[in-house]
């Protein structure tokens, strides 16, 4: 039997290929964006006006504007002339945006270095293309290989950053940065497969035509609401851990089993989703596990809880991100037409963009303002909110496998 005609129940070469090197370069340009994370913000202080906490807030959320203004037309050019050549040129952008925040001595220049890299809108291209090498079957697969990926790359962050941070500076770290994407370009070029070609859009299938379409609207909104949650955590959450006893470059000591673990607890869920395709219930019982975390946080008290607490709520958190950040991308390209994916995945990572600036800036402005505590329950009630409009979703049914190598 030739090697692509594996059985349906099988990934076939050319989709674990996709999947694996896709994963690579999402991993790649995520472990430049996770690397600032957890220093930058006992850093800014450093720099020129970054003894502000709100922006700090908008340097750590700067990105994730540039990146919802240009989600959508990266995604509509990739449906117009090609997923590579779009991924190139936005991979070269994000690079040129790490070397200019680089050179930054004042928070300024900093939160324009941000916003340079957030120009390099690739991740609804990614998505897409991997969307396009995959048969639907496996698609909820190989976006948790992606979501793995990210995973993993957020979990090396955690433990490389205060180390890189200490030897070569925040200077050095972007620099670093601005190389892993030129990486990615490489990992594009030579391990990536060209995709099918695909039939032109049918009228009508406007980028605000699908945002608007209601089951592309409840994803959308948990998407946003999930980023809120993850950099709104993240304004605060480094700081919480030096208050608690915890030196900074200590603090891989907590993040790194806590993600490791998540990726083992994350994996059964995913596939009960994949194999039985009951994405729902894994998603709204993902939903419950976010909103009881963030409620805890909320009701640990001015002084927060302590570490050992701490690392059982970050172990649920990341349990939780994880499984939503395989699920959400797997649904919105089964329900967008296939014509319009790039466009509809477009406008799904615009969401998760504007989640990240507004996390971001409005994190950074409840802290300041009204403490954690607050901070915590406002993502809480936001979490809730989307729990009632996920409640009401409908999970869409599958169609016939095809093999992406071969129709």
């Amino acid at each position: 039997m030739p090697a692509d005609r594996v059985s349906p129940e099988r990934m076939s070469p050319t989709e674990l290929r996709a999947g694996a090197s896709l994963a690579g370069v999402f991993g790649l340009r995520m472990l430049g964006l996770f690397l600032i994370l957890p220093v930058f913000a006992v850093h800014a202080p450093l720099l020129a006006g970054g003894d502000n906490l709100v922006l700090v807030g908008v340097a750590l959320g700067a990105y994730g504007l540039t990146q919802a203004i240009l989600q959508i037309p990266f995604g509509i050019a990739s449906d117009r002339w090609g997923r590579k050549p779009v991924i190139y040129f936005g991979l070269a952008v994000f690079a040129a945006g790490s070397f200019l925040a680089a050179g930054a001595t004042d928070i300024w220049t900093a939160i324009a270095g941000r916003c340079l890299q957030g120009a390099g809108a690739i991740s609804s291209v990614v998505v897409a293309l991997a969307a396009d090498l995959t048969s639907e079957r496996h698609r909820t697969k190989v976006m948790a290989m992606i979501g793995s990926m990210i995973g993993l790359a957020f979990a090396l962050s955690l433990v490389a950053a205060p180390v890189l941070y200490q030897a070569i500076g925040m200077g050095g770290l972007f620099v670093l940065i601005g190389a892993l994407a030129l990486a990615a370009v490489w990992l594009v070029a030579v391990a990536v497969p060209e995709p099918p070609r695909r039939e032109p859009a049918a009228r009508g299938e406007t980028a605000l035509a699908l945002a608007l379409q209601p089951e592309l609207l409840r994803l959308n909104l948990g998407i946003f609401v999930l980023h809120v949650v993850q950099m709104a955590l993240f304004v605060v959450l480094p700081t919480m851990l030096v208050g608690a006893g915890l030196a900074l470059e200590r603090h891989w000591l907590l993040y790194l089993p806590v993600v490791l673990v998540s990726f083992a607890i994350m994996l059964p869920p995913v596939f009960y989703a994949d194999r039985r395709n009951k994405p729902k219930p894994v998603l709204v019982g993902s939903v419950v596990l976010l909103a009881l975390v963030l409620v805890a946080l909320a009701a640990s008290g001015a002084g927060g809880p302590g570490i050992p607490a701490l690392a059982a709520l970050l172990l649920a958190f990341f349990v939780a991100f994880n499984v939503l950040e395989a699920l959400l991308p797997s649904l919105v390209s089964r329900i967008a037409p296939p014509a319009s994916r790039g466009a509809a995945i477009g406008v799904y990572n615009t969401a998760q963009t504007l989640g990240l600036f507004f996390g971001g800036l409005a994190g950074g402005w409840v802290a300041k303002h009204h403490g954690a505590g607050v901070l915590f329950g406002v993502c809480a009630a936001l979490t809730i909110a989307w729990l009632a409009a996920a409640a009401g979703m409908r999970a869409p049914g599958r169609t016939p496998a095809v093999n992406p190598a071969h129709g």
